[in-house]
C-alpha cells in the first residue's frame, strides 16, 4: 500500500503510555544483570492487517535509542499466524520493560486496521467508502484513525474543530437547519458542513440551506433509496446507525457515498501477537 502520513502525536502518546506502565521503575527487569544483551522477535498468532510499527519503534527509542528493530512486514500488509513480524536487539532489561507497551500499541492498532478492512471488503465493488467516527479510545484518536486508513477506510472529521456536524440538539437550539447552516457558513476559514437528517422531509431544507453532506441517521433501505433519488448528487450522503457486517453491503448498494461505523474503533479486538526472547548474553559479540 502507499505510504500513509503518520500522526504528529506519536512521541507524546508513547511517553504517556510508558509513564503509565513504568511509573517509578520496572522492578522486575532489575533482576537481570544490567549488561545483559538480548535478541527477541515478535510473531503473530492470527491473521490480521499489521499496524502500529511507528508506535512500537518509538517505545524502544524513548527507552534506549541503541535498541535496533528490524521489520519484515509493514503497516497495511496482511499477516498470517506464526509469521515473524520483526526482530529486536538491545539491552535485555530495555526489551522486557518496553515489551508490553510496544505490543499494546501494535495489537490495538492492528486490530483496528483489521476490522476496518473487513468492512471495506464487505462493500467491495460499490462506490461507497467506509468512514470512522469520533468513537475512539481516549488519547488514541490519531493512532486509531491512522489504523483505519491502513485498513482501507477513510477518516471522518478528526474532532470538533475541523468540520461542522449539525445534529438534532444543535438544530433544536439553533432554531432550524437553515439557521444552523447559515451561521456555520460565516466561519473562517470555510469548513465542510454536515447535517444530521432524521426524516426525508428534512432533506429539502438541508439542501436549500447549502449543506455539503447529509447524515442519514438510522434510515431503512427504502428511505436510503429515496434519499439518493431526492438528492441527485446535490450533496454527499452518509448512512449511519446500527450498521453491521451483515447489513452493510445492502446499504452500500443504495448508492450512498459514505457509511460511518463506530464499531471500527470502539469495539475493536486486539490482534494476538507475542514477543519472545531468542538469545541473550553479556555483550553484543555473543549474539549470533
Amino acid at each position: 500500500m502507499d505510504q500513509l502520513a503518520l500522526p504528529n502525536d506519536i512521541s507524546e502518546t508513547v511517553q504517556r503510555a510508558l509513564q503509565e506502565d513504568i511509573g517509578s521503575g520496572d522492578i522486575t527487569s532489575q533482576l537481570i544483570p544490567v549488561d545483559t544483551q538480548a535478541q527477541a522477535q515478535v510473531i503473530s498468532r492470527e491473521s490480521a492487517i499489521l499496524c502500529g510499527t511507528a508506535w512500537f519503534n518509538e517505545v524502544f527509542r524513548q527507552l534506549d535509542s541503541q535498541v535496533q528493530v528490524t521489520w519484515f512486514v509493514q503497516d497495511g500488509e496482511a499477516i498470517q499466524p506464526r509469521q515473524r513480524l520483526c526482530q529486536l536487539s538491545g539491552t535485555a532489561r530495555v526489551l522486557l520493560t518496553g515489551e508490553r507497551t510496544a505490543l499494546n500499541f501494535l495489537q490495538l492498532l492492528s486490530g483496528t486496521a483489521t476490522v476496518a478492512q473487513s468492512y471495506v471488503t464487505a462493500i467491495k465493488g460499490t462506490r461507497t467508502r467506509i468512514l470512522d467516527t469520533r468513537k475512539t479510545l481516549p488519547g488514541l484518536r490519531c493512532a486509531q484513525k491512522y489504523a483505519v486508513r491502513c485498513g482501507g477506510g477513510k477518516n471522518h472529521r478528526l474532532g470538533l474543530y475541523d468540520a461542522f456536524l449539525i445534529k438534532e440538539n444543535h438544530i433544536l437550539t439553533a432554531g432550524s437547519i437553515t439557521q444552523a447552516v447559515m451561521t456555520a457558513r460565516h466561519h473562517t476559514p470555510p469548513l465542510l458542513i454536515e447535517v444530521e437528517i432524521e426524516t426525508l422531509e428534512q432533506i429539502t431544507e438541508a439542501l436549500q440551506a447549502g449543506a455539503d453532506i447529509l447524515l442519514l441517521d438510522n434510515f431503512n433501505l427504502n428511505q436510503l433509496h429515496e434519499a439518493v433519488i431526492q438528492v441527485q448528487g446535490q450533496a454527499k450522503l452518509e448512512a449511519s446507525g446500527g450498521i453491521t457486517l451483515d447489513t452493510i453491503r445492502s446499504i452500500a448498494e443504495t448508492g450512498v457515498d459514505y457509511i460511518s461505523v463506530g464499531a471500527i474503533t470502539k469495539n475493536v479486538q486486539a490482534t494476538d501477537l507475542s514477543m519472545r526472547i531468542l538469545s541473550f548474553g553479556y555483550s553484543h559479540e555473543n549474539l549470533s
